[in-house]
């Protein structure tokens, strides 16, 4: 059970929160928990689609995205954020089995990517505290200094899904998945 009251529908959750969960119904088609939870303040879910919104006009490929997602919820142990990301990894960005299992490691089966998901878990890990060989790794790959800039965000704002369900407790609303961490 929640920890923190999750709205039933968009009707119940705060007026000024109700347009942005429209917007997100209208995007999904559904509004999973993550967001009616975060929907108790209208400043934080206007936060939260604010970046999400403007890292996906970044240059990181979507699968890249979900990949790095995958790697930090198995970081933090986020069973909420693991469950989503292999549901939307696999539907939309049509990761397979093996892909979404060396993400949850840290890694990827794809090259270029590899690089990117090395380095986003080893900043979650660190607590962005890494060498200077680890960035000339994504240059090296190449990856220039925005992308290196979009993956530290998108760490960030996983970190930040991955403490809100954790702190909340919120309900999976997807196929579960557990993480190593838990389990």
């Amino acid at each position: 059970m929640s920890r923190i009251q999750t709205p039933a529908t968009i009707e119940e959750a705060p007026a000024a929160s109700r347009p942005m969960l429209e917007a997100v119904q209208k995007k999904l088609g559904v509004t999973p928990n993550l967001f009616r939870l975060v929907s108790n303040s209208p400043a934080a879910l206007e936060g939260y689609l604010s970046l999400s919104g403007a890292l996906e006009k970044g240059t990181l490929p979507a699968a890249t995205r979900e990949r790095i997602a995958l790697a930090i919820a198995e970081v933090n142990g986020c069973d909420y954020c693991l469950s989503a990301h292999t549901y939307l990894g696999k539907n939309l960005a049509k990761l397979d089995e093996a892909e979404i299992a060396a993400n949850r490691s840290g890694t990827s089966n794809d090259p270029m990517a590899d690089v990117a998901v090395r380095f986003a878990a080893k900043v979650a890990l660190s607590r962005g505290h890494v060498d200077d060989a680890d960035v000339q790794s994504l240059k090296s790959a190449g990856y220039d200094d925005a992308q290196t800039v979009e993956i530290v965000l998108h760490v960030a704002l996983n970190t930040w899904t991955n403490y809100i369900n954790e702190v909340g407790k919120t309900a999976i609303d997807f196929p579960v998945v557990t993480s190593r961490k838990s389990a």
